[in-house]
Order: structure tokens, then C-alpha cells, then sequence
């Protein structure tokens, strides 16, 4: 049986599951990296919450990129996936750079 959107909003994350392409399981993971409204999703931006989810333990694919930025933008995944993914993986290098890269020393 379909989720409603009242069980949505009901549940933990409710707000967040109601955004284009995310559901329970994104909210879910958005939680334990504590960010819980739309609202700081919105201030922290898709990579940053991207990152944010990643660094909370919780293991994701770049689908959860895609689906975040459309949720911001009112896209579909697929689409952010297919026209902004190059952006989106040159801001999510800079921001979390590859393991075993090396990082410029700041000074």
C-alpha cells in the first residue's frame, strides 16, 4: 500500500519526504546527519548536505546528490544527474577532496 501524504507528514523527516525526489530513506539519512527541515537544507545547499550525510557514517550514492539539488531546484534526479553533474562533482571535489589526494598545506 502507497504512502499518503499525511503518513508523510506524519512521520519523522515528514517535511523533508515531501520534497520532489526525496522519501523516507533521504530524510531519514538527512536526520542523522542533522539537518531536519527544508529550511537547512536549503541554507546549507545539496553538496554541503551531501557531505554532511556521507561524513554521519551513513554510506550513499551520488544518487542522493542528484535527488537533493532537484529537490532544491524542482528537478527530477534525472535530469540534475545528465545536466548538472559535472558542476555539481567539481563542487563536491572542492569541498571533500579524494582519498589519498593531496591537500595544499593553508599557511
Amino acid at each position: 500500500m502507497p504512502v499518503t501524504r499525511r503518513q508523510r507528514a506524519a512521520a519523522p523527516g515528514g517535511a523533508l519526504a515531501r520534497l520532489p525526489n526525496l522519501g523516507p530513506a533521504s530524510a531519514a539519512m538527512l536526520h542523522a546527519a542533522g539537518i531536519t527541515t527544508p529550511e537547512q537544507l536549503r541554507v546549507l545547499g545539496s553538496v554541503a548536505a551531501y557531505v554532511r550525510v556521507r561524513r554521519s557514517g551513513v554510506w550513499v550514492s551520488l544518487n542522493l546528490l542528484w535527488a537533493l539539488e532537484g529537490a532544491l531546484c524542482g528537478l527530477p534526479w534525472q535530469t540534475v544527474a545528465q545536466e548538472h553533474r559535472t558542476s555539481l562533482l567539481l563542487a563536491l571535489d572542492a569541498m571533500e577532496p579524494a582519498k589519498g589526494a593531496r591537500v595544499p598545506a593553508q599557511g
